[in-house]
């Protein structure tokens, strides 16, 4: 049912043009909350919970950790509770609605996972209004660093203070037109990247 489920909401998100990971960026996600094995995790933009699902599978598997998710629409966060309930693992997240630099400030347990994926200008303003519950040592991954001109402030502070890494991927940008390009593609390549960072105190 699980699978059943991601792969549903995968097509959903390509077919309404929702933001999304993707598989590559995904698996990349996954493999660092499997590294972390976090007590709570808390994420920065639901949608409609694609990278929710990524998550809340290796929780599962794993056996222990919870997902805290902020999404600000709520019709979007509304069906990421139905995914989330319709994948069997609603019992491991608690989803909120609102501004998440505001949410974040309401957080008062131990977090030793953050996952910022919403407004880009707003990842250090998050950043900061969780910090003072992060462990020591904390996950940091923050994804569309490829526009590193809207975050400059979070990737500024996190690659000068902590142990930080890019992970860049090639992507198509959606046709713009039917056949593309003319020739068969789906557009121009555009280069873009996710940022995992080891916080430290």
């Amino acid at each position: 049912m699980f699978e059943k489920v991601l792969e549903e909401v995968e097509q959903q998100c390509r077919k309404e043009r929702v933001p999304m990971l993707g598989p590559d960026k995904a698996k990349l996600l996954a493999g660092c909350v499997e590294k972390a094995k976090p007590s709570l995790i808390v994420e920065c933009g639901t949608a409609i919970g694609y990278s929710g699902l990524w998550i809340l599978r290796v929780l599962k598997s794993l056996g222990s950790g919870r997902l805290i998710t902020v999404e600000i629409n709520p019709d979007s966060a509304q069906r990421a509770r139905e995914n989330f309930k319709n994948a069997g693992v609603a019992d491991l997240v608690d989803s909120r609605i609102g501004d998440a630099s505001e949410i974040l400030k309401t957080i008062q347990e131990p977090v030793d996972f953050l996952f910022l994926d919403n407004n880009k200008d707003g990842y250090y303003a998050c950043f900061k209004a969780i910090e003072s519950q992060l462990t020591n040592p904390a996950t940091l991954v923050a994804d569309n660093v490829g526009r590193a001109d809207q975050m400059a402030e979070y990737l500024e502070h996190v690659r000068s203070n902590y142990e930080s890494e890019t992970h860049w991927f090639e992507r198509r940008r959606p046709p713009r037109r039917p056949g593309g390009d003319g020739e068969g593609n789906r557009g121009p390549r555009r280069r873009d990247g996710m940022e995992v960072s080891i916080y430290r105190r």
